[in-house]
């Protein structure tokens, strides 16, 4: 999996990218009316109800943009929020808190509302052993805080990029000539390559389960679009041999009754792809 320090790298380069698309040349609202020796105080105001996210990333693009601000945090990530309550206070100069406000504004609407959905859909799961896994279904450039988000959440990640998993999919094993193939080339590829790449396996089929089975050395077996008879058949056959993963159909109303088949990790798209924002809102105080 990704490492702790380019993790770091990923939410710093969102960070610089976010205020260098929004901010330009200069905030000129802001520079235009406000004294640049202004001092203000604004409130991170939540006007909707669920988890929130992004406390610890918006003091990171306070950091960034002033390192003289200061945040008193009230209500830290992951913790239920509701209509009315404020989450910090930002103080410092007026122009450094206004140039920060749209992007930590963007980053926690959007964890928030993304934190929110996994917490639900984890607590669809309790009292089974399957964990909710998100996917690469993210927003091109800040796929970071999303999956940050997953977690804040109590979700779990699954691979963070193309470069530290590797996941056969149907069309790798259609265009390396099959599963038996495309797991055999991955082997030798990972050894010749001094590579310590975990190796996932999508099957579409109950034959195609015995064929990964019959490779060997799978981390995971992915149960691509398989009914609930289906995927209980396949996790008896898998036994402990490896993980198991259903994916496909995953809603609130369907992924109990996955996890009940006895599958390991559930995987939805939908916790970072369908979502709608958190209301919050950054008020300065007179």
């Amino acid at each position: 999996m990704i490492s702790a320090a380019q993790f770091q790298k990923e939410l710093e380069l969102i960070i610089a990218n976010a205020i260098r698309e929004d901010v330009g040349d200069g905030d000129h609202s802001s520079l235009a009316c406000i004294p640049n020796t202004a001092q203000g105080k604004a409130k991170l105001l939540v006007k909707g109800n669920g988890i929130i996210a992004g406390v610890e990333f918006a003091k990171m693009i306070f950091k960034y943009v002033d390192t003289n601000l200061q945040v008193e945090v009230l209500i830290e990530d992951g913790e239920v929020v509701k209509h009315g309550d404020i989450v910090f206070l930002v103080s410092g100069n007026s122009q450094s808190i206004l140039k920060a406000e749209r992007l930590v504004l963007n980053a926690m609407q959007r964890m928030s509302a993304i934190a929110t959905k996994t917490k639900h859909f984890a607590a669809l799961l309790q009292g089974t052993k399957a964990k909710v896994l998100d996917t690469r279904k993210t927003t091109p450039g800040i796929r970071a805080i999303e999956k940050w988000a997953v977690k804040i959440g109590g979700g779990e990640n699954h691979r963070f990029a193309l470069y530290d998993m590797i996941m056969l999919k149907d069309n790798h094993i259609d265009f390396a000539g099959g599963i038996s193939q495309a797991i055999a080339k991955t082997k030798n590829y990972l050894m010749d390559n001094d590579k310590d790449l975990k190796i996932i396996v999508e099957a579409r089929d109950l034959n195609e389960v015995q064929q990964i089975l019959h490779a060997g050395g799978v981390y995971r077996i992915l149960l691509d679009n398989f009914d609930y008879e289906t995927t209980r058949k396949a996790v008896q056959l898998i036994g402990n041999q490896c993980l198991t993963e259903s994916s496909g159909n995953i809603n609130e109303k369907t992924i109990r009754s996955y996890a009940e088949c006895g599958v390991n990790y559930i995987s939805s798209g939908a916790l970072t792809h369908s979502i709608y924002n958190m209301d919050l809102s950054l008020k300065a105080i007179e």
